[in-house]
């Protein structure tokens, strides 16, 4: 299901009209629940307390909230918690190495948080509760973990609920793309209406293989915040054939937000099993690429991680990386996401291979946007390499951010953006990123440079 607060009579003040096919998909969902009489509801939300190495798990006695924040604070809400059930689910998750942390008002007090239900929860609960209140409640918010973790706390939690015997839904919350137009929440990208077509098609055959295997660019790209409610989703249905009815889907104001009820059925496919097969081969092939550039990025690193020290250049390493000196940019994604870049406008070594060699090491340890990589997360890590040209004056009329990289100059401040980036379409975008990065005033004076690079990936 869908948040937009918007969809709320109080909150929209009529422009939740423009949305009505989603609020009717969710008054479906109520009349569904209802007719269930669940004695727990279960809602995975983006918008709650967010870990980088945990998935949050509300564990105080209730929990309350409102729609303040969108002026209507006259809309609260609270909800007994279903302690028994929650504990159940984290000492699950705990076996199977997916740690969770357990948010009560003392914890939230220790982690700096407000402890409170956020719209992510609040929107799809106000809708059921119009048709079905008899119910306590399960309140977590996702990790930023691996896919695989995720999927793995959605199996313990099918175990925990199984094993409950309690009648249970869950709510896997999240919108779509929010790229889908220029008047939306976030500049548009074309990869918005691909992931949504791409993502709902998937959901509704039911192809969790296929979930997992979507690229990792275009779901960075589309910015969506449900991927990951949707695979601890599809792990609380593992071993199931799942089968998708697609309810409603709306792109309105610029973000999709859809709405998909499941069907489900025994079969004696272990669909974690499957996945982490498909993984651990993508995983194989990474680290057995042909393309010396990144063979070498990767060895730099995992070299550095193991022993302390640079690799020596080695044997496989062809003339081109050794006769010639590039500026080079080695990036480092993790589940599509950036975990590291660091790089060279111009050459600082004795050629490329030594460029590769430092600049790996650099973007793994000494990124100051990131912690440092660590060894285990090696078989995680998607590696670029970008060997620039030599940077040329130019100005906005020759730009293309499809084709040249660009360098800000401002005093000194300067500022770096590669070609060919997800989501970045126009000169005016390359440009705003880059002076932005520079810490450079779009009104200040400043000079642009352009390169080329030949990308190794």
């Amino acid at each position: 299901m869908p948040h937009p607060p918007i969809i709320i009579p109080e909150i929209g003040k009529g422009e939740e009209k423009k949305i009505s096919k989603t609020a009717q998909a969710c008054d479906t969902v109520a009349e569904i629940i209802a007719s269930l009489k669940p004695d727990t509801i279960v809602v995975v939300t983006p918008h709650g307390p967010l870990f980088s190495d945990a998935v949050a798990v509300t564990s105080g006695k209730t929990i309350s909230g409102s729609f303040a924040k969108f002026g209507a604070p006259q809309l609260r809400y609270e909800y007994q918690i279903d302690q028994h059930l929650s504990k159940a689910i984290v000492q699950q998750a705990a076996k199977q190495g997916v740690f969770s942390a357990e948010i009560n008002p003392k914890t939230a007090r220790k982690y700096g948080l407000e402890y409170q239900l956020d719209h992510g929860s609040l929107v799809p609960l106000h809708f059921i509760d119009q048709q079905y209140r008899d119910y306590q409640l399960v309140h977590i918010t996702y990790g930023l973990l691996p896919k695989l973790q995720l999927y793995s706390f959605g199996r313990s939690l099918k175990q925990a609920v199984e094993n409950s015997r309690q009648r249970v839904v869950f709510i896997a919350s999240g919108d779509l793309s929010h790229k889908l137009s220029a008047k939306g929440p976030y500049e548009y990208s074309p990869y918005g209406a691909k992931y949504d077509r791409g993502i709902i098609d998937l959901l509704v055959r039911g192809d969790v293989p296929g979930i997992f295997d979507m690229d990792p660019n275009t779901v960075e790209a589309a910015g969506e915040c449900g991927m990951r409610s949707f695979y601890i989703m599809l792990g609380a249905m593992n071993s199931l054939k799942i089968s998708g009815r697609l309810l409603s889907y709306e792109d309105t104001f610029g973000v999709g937000y859809g709405v998909i009820s499941f069907q489900t059925e025994p079969t004696d496919i272990d669909t974690y099993t499957r996945i982490k097969e498909q993984i651990q081969l993508r995983n194989a092939a990474r680290a057995t690429t042909d393309n010396p550039y990144v063979r070498l990025a990767r060895e730099s690193l995992t070299h550095y991680l193991a022993f302390g020290s640079s690799l020596s250049v080695p044997d496989y390493v062809p003339e081109e990386m050794l006769q010639n000196q590039h500026g080079v940019f080695v990036s480092l994604k993790k589940e599509g996401q950036l975990r590291g870049c660091i790089g060279t406008i111009f050459p600082t070594t004795a050629n490329v291979a030594r460029e590769i060699i430092k600049n790996s090491v650099d973007a793994g340890l000494h990124d100051p946007r990131f912690s440092p990589v660590s060894g285990s997360e090696m078989d995680e890590i998607d590696i670029s390499v970008n060997v620039l040209s030599q940077p040329q004056k130019a100005d906005k009329a020759e730009l293309n951010p499809q084709k040249y990289g660009i360098v800000v100059r401002s005093g000194s401040k300067t500022g770096l953006l590669l070609p060919a980036l997800p989501g970045v379409e126009t000169v005016e975008q390359q440009l705003t990123i880059a002076l932005k990065k520079a810490h450079i005033s779009p009104r200040a004076d400043y000079t642009i440079e352009k390169f080329e690079v030949i990308r190794h990936k």
